[in-house]
Order: structure tokens, then sequence, then C-alpha cells
């Protein structure tokens, strides 16, 4: 799956502050782990550089001066390999700081395997999804220990599997059942090992089975019509689009903040642009490869896709910021772990799902 504006502000960090109260848990302000508008060729609009040490799966923000700084609140001010103060010789990278040849190679090598597998064998699309979808479940779950939160791994795996495969073969009757029976067994697997952190866990566990494992059900019903592997595509392409609109308009043109408390490096003039490339994009697609569908419904499909998109973002954002990290994994190179590049995918789902079924039914 192809896939979650500059700016040099950061957050002072500091590791000191009062002593919890008896009982609480320390919760230390996090870093600043936001992401720019957007990133080129696909990826979503996490577009920090990567660095930090990794723990359970996560690029977190460690303290590297006695002040108390974190190097992820200076990663958006530290002059990047390949800038003029740079060593020589250093790959090059963009004013995100991100290595960008490199991820613009990554976006159009995943791009490459949706269009392959979606227009031959969609079995094989649905089955990179999969993949893809429980990578990102592992690494959010991961994360989440951090925050001594421990989600049972095997009822929501086994959701993260099967529901997909059941909305495509059965359709919608059948998610609703899946999803619901990954939500009860979850809630039963977790009594196993007692009553203490038993709300905290499974409140975790809930928030994975509707972040991804019923958005991986509503993907799979996006393919299931006859014309399912053009609706994928409207899917991912006008997500995509916001996100490389929102990358160049915020690159050149991005002043104005858009929510400064929780991704500073976002601005209006990027969403700006996500917005009218999305309503180029779906109102192109919509008329071009679905029988009825017209310029006027793919617009809305594309202004839909472009809030979805960008509060998609803000919402891992927010994530990562709770947990005190800045990517969630680093599988990907140039981009991050496969949450930052779903992060827009997994909110534009049922969104765009829910519009296409309105105006071009299946």
């Amino acid at each position: 799956m192809a896939g979650h504006a500059p700016d040099t502000s950061s957050e002072d960090v500091s590791s000191s502050g009062a002593t919890p109260p008896a009982g609480a848990r320390p919760h230390a302000p996090p870093p600043d782990l936001s992401s720019s508008d957007a990133s080129p060729a696909g990826s979503s609009l996490d577009s920090e550089s990567s660095g930090g040490a990794s723990r359970a799966g996560a690029t977190r923000a460690e303290p590297s001066s006695a002040n108390g700084d974190s190097t992820g609140a200076s990663f958006a001010n530290e002059p990047s390999a390949g800038s003029s103060g740079g060593t020589s010789g250093a790959k090059p990278t963009g004013r995100t700081g991100r290595n960008l040849p490199l991820a613009i190679g990554v976006g159009l090598g995943l791009g490459s395997l949706v269009l392959l597998s979606v227009y031959t064998v969609r079995e094989i699309f649905l089955a990179v999804m999969v993949v893809f979808l429980f990578i990102g479940m592992r690494e959010l779950t991961e994360a989440f220990k951090s925050r001594d939160l421990h989600v049972p791994f095997i009822p929501v795996a086994t959701g993260m599997v099967g529901t997909p495969v059941v909305a495509y073969v059965w359709g919608p009757t059948a998610t609703v059942a899946a999803v619901g029976l990954t939500v009860l067994a979850l809630l039963t697997t977790r009594m196993l090992e007692g009553a203490d952190g038993y709300v905290r866990d499974v409140s975790a566990g809930a928030l994975v089975v509707g972040y991804l494992v019923l958005v991986g059900g509503i993907v799979a019903l996006l393919m299931r019509p006859e014309d399912g592997d053009d609706r994928v595509i409207i899917f991912i392409a006008a997500t995509v689009a916001s996100d490389t609109g929102g990358f160049f308009a915020g690159s050149f043109l991005g002043k104005h903040k858009l929510a400064p408390t929780i991704s500073p490096k976002k601005t209006w003039e990027g969403v700006t642009g996500s917005a009218l490339m999305c309503m180029l994009v779906g109102g192109w697609l919509v008329w071009w490869r679905l029988d009825g569908g017209t310029v006027w419904q793919g617009v809305l499909v594309g202004l839909a896709a472009v809030v979805t998109a960008t509060v998609g973002d803000l919402v891992e954002s927010m994530i990562k910021r709770d947990l005190g990290i800045k990517d969630l994994g680093t599988i990907l190179p140039g981009h991050g772990g496969v949450m930052d590049r779903l992060d827009s995918l997994v909110v534009t789902a049922p969104v765009v799902w829910l519009l296409l079924e309105l105006f071009v039914p299946s």
C-alpha cells in the first residue's frame, strides 16, 4: 500500500519537573514529534528526519544534553546531511530532513506494487494489504508498551488477518461480525492475565481494532465489486494527492501554522495545496474510471479525502507525542515505519468507501 511543510520550530523539553504523586505514572512532556504537510511519492504526511534510539520497534527521542533538550526536540533544527553545514559526501536530504531521493524511490516502489497487484490478481493486493496492516499493528502495539499498555496479541492479530478476508469473500455483514468477534476475543483473552490494568489494556486493544482491523475490512469492501480495482486506486490516489500537494505547497509557500500545538510544521498553505490536488485527482478519476461517475462527485470525494488525510496525520502525531517517539518504526528507508505511511490512509478509507457507495453504488 502506498501511503500516515518545512519548519524549524522545536520545543524545549525539560527533563526536570515536580515529583509525581504516589501511585501516579510519570508522564514526561513529549518532544516535538510533529510531521510536515506531506511527504512525496505516496508517503504520509510525517516527514521528519530519522534518528534516535530504537525501543519496542519505535524510534524514541532520548535526552542528549544536561539541560534536558532531547534529540527529538532538536531534529528540526539540526543541519541535515547534505546541507551546507553537513558532512562532505553525505546523502542529500530535503528541507524536511529526510533523504528525499530514497524516500521517493521507496514511495514509487510501493505505488508500483499496488498498481501491479490491484490490476492483475486482486487477491495479491489483499495479501499485501494484510501484511502491511499486520506490521503496522505490531509497530503500534509495541510502541504502546512504553506507556505500560499491553495489547493481547493473539486476538488482535487474528482479527487483523481474518477481517479483510471475510469482508472480501462475504461482504459487509461478515465484516461487522468479524470486528465484533475480535473485540469479544480481546476482552475475554485479557481476563486471563488478571484485573490489574484490564481496562487500560483492552482500551488500547479496542483502539487498534477500530484503527486498523476495521479499516482493513473496509478496504477489502472497496475492492470487492467488479470495479473494485478502480475504487481502490481512487482511494489511494486521493490520499497520495493530498500528501503530494501539501508537500510542495507547504515547502514553498507555508507560513501560517495550522495546528501549532499538535503539528507545528503543518500550514494552511499546505492544506490548501492538498485540497486543490485532491479535487483535481478525485474529479478526474471518478469521472474516468467509474461507470456513471461524474466530475462533481469526484471533487467531493477529493475534498473529503483532504480533510480525513489531514486529520489522520494529526491523530498519529498526537499518538506519537503522547508516547514520546518520533517514528513508529524504521522498516521503510526514508519514511519511518509502516504506520507512519498508513496514518492518512486508514482514516480516509471509510469516508471514500461510503461516498463512492452513495454516488456510484456497487
